[in-house]
């Protein structure tokens, strides 16, 4: 029998899946180097900067250091020309940045003219790092068994090497976020870093969270016999979950009176959720299905992410009233229902926008998240405007995490910034010519493009 790895493995089973693991597949990791971290400050001149936060900036600059952004505006390299805030805090001799001004004299001077600058793009709902080859159950480390399991963490099955990581982070994805697959609770997710040597330098320090996939069912037999065998199932399920979460809660209370004679690692897991300091997404796209997760949020008043999220905007009234946001991952598929229009998904992140549900765009998978920003792309056809999609993938994605330091080029933002000659949302235009996370350029070779070059000399 092949082991595999899970979530939350013991030493014994780590070592007996690495041994039973396939040698082709133990050597299968990319063989690009992580970059290192910045040593000298790097000055973007003449720039079409899209800010994400303060619109487009024409013939911008951005000044970036220790992996951080600086400023950004006009001339930087004339002192003439500082933002107003820089400039004042120097004659104070309070500048937030000491040396701002040595910074600048020795910074790396790339001139951008013609060229944009975007931030870089937030993959949610992904699973990457954790599925190397689909078909192969060895090299699928997405879902564990059991129905409910807080305790397992997603991130410490994440394989930094995997080939699939470099294709996908040259279309612009600097970070991702690494979802457990599964049915009810599943889990915990991770937002990790494109580019590292290890799982400790891909973790983004994040508030955590928990993955509930509500229960459905996926087709309704005609058969009324089964049908009633179906929703008998169904129900049986929805009282796990309740029944879980509300011995979780008993466990919370006890553990608080210092009553607890035996520890249970599932529920020790959920303390942060019931304490208020994480979030429960929930796996949900039908509008009964959000109706029961908004229900379920209110009686154990969890802060609320819905995952899919396809009616969400049927329900955005009661998504305000618990301050609910949402992940939409269906803008590239068909619509659901017979009766509905043929582009239905790609209206909806409109939809969500004019409903005012706080939302974000994903494309659910591993390798085929690098769609995420044609995917973007393809709602400014549907009504959102350029700005609004870039957003969607960027800043609004980082503030579903509740991340405030990512997804715009603003002072005070990490560095994470592509270069590119033409629009980051057409594939088949953007050009990307460089990618930097936390100020590190880093390499865009991957396994496509060795293939590609190899092929050329057939």
């Amino acid at each position: 029998m092949m082991l595999t790895i899970s979530f939350k493995p013991t030493v014994l089973m780590q070592a007996a899946a690495l041994m039973s693991l396939p040698l082709c597949f133990m050597a299968n990791a990319h063989d690009m180097l992580p970059a290192k971290a910045q040593s000298q400050s790097i000055l973007f001149t003449n720039a079409t900067v899209h800010t994400v936060t303060n619109g487009v900036m024409q013939n911008s600059d951005v000044l970036v250091a220790d992996g951080k952004i600086i400023a950004v505006g006009q001339d930087l390299d004339n002192s003439d020309s500082l933002p107003a805030e820089i400039r004042q805090a120097s004659a104070e001799n309070t500048a937030p940045e000491p040396d701002y001004i040595a910074k600048l004299n020795g910074a790396q001077i790339i001139d951008a003219s013609g060229k944009h600058l975007y931030p870089g793009l937030i993959a949610l709902d992904t699973t990457m790092g954790l599925i190397e080859v689909e078909m192969m159950r060895p090299s699928n480390d997405a879902y564990e068994v059991g129905y409910i399991n807080p305790q397992l963490e997603a991130i410490s099955a994440f394989n930094p090497d995997s080939e699939i990581i470099p294709t996908v982070r040259v279309n612009g994805i600097t970070h991702a976020q690494v979802v457990p697959q599964g049915d009810g609770l599943a889990g915990q997710s991770a937002l990790v870093s494109m580019d590292s040597w290890t799982i400790e330098d891909a973790l983004v320090e994040t508030n955590q969270q928990f993955h509930l996939y509500w229960p459905h069912i996926r087709w309704l037999s005609k058969d009324a016999d089964k049908r009633k065998e179906q929703q008998d199932d169904l129900k049986h399920r929805v009282d796990k979950v309740y029944d879980a979460f509300i011995d979780g809660q008993r466990y919370q209370l006890a553990a608080k009176a210092g009553k607890v004679n035996k520890k249970d690692l599932r529920w020790q897991a959920l303390a942060p959720l019931y304490e208020g300091k994480a979030q429960l997404f929930v796996h949900a796209q039908s509008q009964k299905q959000i109706e029961e997760a908004i229900a379920f949020s209110k009686q154990f008043d969890f802060k609320l992410v819905i995952v899919g999220g396809y009616d969400a905007w049927r329900v955005a009234g009661a998504l305000a009233e618990i301050n609910a946001k949402v992940i939409y991952n269906r803008t590239l598929t068909l619509p659901k229902r017979n009766d509905e229009p043929i582009d239905m998904a790609f209206k909806i992140p409109t939809l969500l926008k004019q409903a005012q549900v706080p939302f974000a765009l994903a494309f659910s998978s591993d390798w085929n998240s690098r769609n995420l920003p044609f995917a973007a792309g393809q709602a400014v056809a549907y009504g959102l405007t350029k700005e609004e999609a870039l957003q969607s993938i960027t800043l609004d994605a980082a503030k579903i995490l509740d991340i405030h330091d990512m997804g715009a080029i603003a002072p005070g933002f990490k560095a994470n910034i592509i270069l590119a000659t033409g629009d980051i949302l057409d594939p088949m235009q953007a050009g990307i010519e460089s990618i930097y996370i936390d100020g590190r350029k880093i390499d865009l070779n991957n396994r496509h493009q060795q293939l590609y070059q190899k092929y050329l000399k057939r």
